[in-house]
């Protein structure tokens, strides 16, 4: 059974950090990325990785940073220099297939996906 449950969130002051984690387990996954949503707005690629590659929104460029452990079991997100733009649902989300970058922030392109975890940045 894939499950894929993420930890982390929080509320946090603008300017501060956080680092999200996403527990992977029932697959190996080639594919994996982070989304958020806030109130009233369409849900947002904001990271991923496939096979090594790795793709951000332009928002988050030299602020975040996504990774993996060795066994691919476990994608963090490390966010520095929060801003209240920030605050939103993160959600991981998982494909089984190497993706190219071009597709890597489409949510259509995951099948699986976690519960999320709240990310509240304070002004």
């Amino acid at each position: 059974q894939v499950m894929l449950v993420e930890s982390g969130g929080g509320s946090v002051q603008s300017g501060g950090s956080l680092r999200l984690s996403c527990a992977a387990s029932g697959y190996i996954f080639s594919s994996m990325a982070w989304f958020r949503q806030a109130p009233g707005k369409e849900r947002e690629g904001v990271a991923a990785t496939s096979d090594g590659a790795t793709t951000y929104v332009d928002s988050v460029k030299g602020r975040f940073t996504i990774s993996q452990d060795n066994a691919r079991t476990t994608l963090y997100l490390h966010m520095s220099n929060l801003s209240p733009e920030d605050t939103a649902m993160y959600y991981c989300a998982a494909n089984q297939w190497r993706l190219g970058v071009e597709r890597l922030l489409l949510p259509s392109q995951y099948p699986y996906w976690g519960q999320g975890t709240q990310v509240s940045v304070l002004s």
